[in-house]
């Protein structure tokens, strides 16, 4: 989806497979999310110029076996390409896409951390909302969050503004409680709702084993 939002310039977030819809949107700036050893998406070889920043760490947000998860590092770098985004002259109609492999973790969370760093006195939850408006399939990754709530010193209300949209998300598809928790993500599952099993918390689910790609 491709959208104005808050900030002074267009905004789309999506997926690898969706990359080649966007290649006459005009474009200026790309974030790109990939997992570590990914190629790089031919897609963007018909974008025509642009400014684009890549970044490579799995979709986890525990430090599991095999995996490279986000740090602060990466975070560091995001933000430092979101105050490019507004220091420097933006072409007439400027356009940031921020993309993963789906669309739906990694990149939604790094746009919460653009908007709040370039909003720094929009509430947490309305930084969310726009998030969840402008992909409506947003699950956005609590690990990044938590370390870009650490980094732009907001107190943790980035992770805790997340548990709306977590429940908007089990509302809509319950099945993905399992999901998550099964795929080392029950800390989310648990932000969102205190879902307990007999076995304790999902939190406290064994993760499955991922080998590094």
């Amino acid at each position: 989806m491709t959208d104005t939002t808050i900030v002074p310039f267009r905004i789309t977030v999506c997926g690898i497979e969706e990359l080649n819809g966007h290649c006459a949107a005009g474009v200026s700036h790309v974030l790109s999310i990939l997992d570590p050893g990914w190629p790089v998406p031919e897609a963007f070889g018909a974008y025509g110029e642009h400014r684009r920043l890549e970044l490579r760490f799995h979709d986890v947000i525990e430090e599991l076996p095999g995996t490279a998860p986000p740090r602060a590092e990466h975070v560091d770098e995001l933000l430092a390409f979101g105050r490019g985004l507004l220091a420097e002259p933006l072409p007439a109609g400027g356009h940031l896409l921020v993309h993963c492999h789906a669309g739906v973790s990694r990149s939604t969370a790094s746009l919460a951390l653009i908007l709040a760093q370039a909003l720094p006195d929009h509430p947490a939850g309305g930084i969310l909302a726009e998030v969840l408006r402008i992909r409506p399939k947003a699950w956005p990754n609590l690990r990044l969050l938590e370390l870009g709530d650490a980094a732009l010193g907001r107190g943790g209300e980035l992770a805790a503004a997340a548990r709306a949209v977590y429940r908007r998300q089990l509302a809509a598809r319950p099945e993905l409680a399992e999901q998550m928790s099964q795929g080392g993500r029950g800390r989310e599952v648990v932000a969102a709702t205190g879902w307990r099993t007999a076995a304790g918390p999902f939190a406290a689910a064994p993760p499955i084993r991922r080998e590094a790609r």
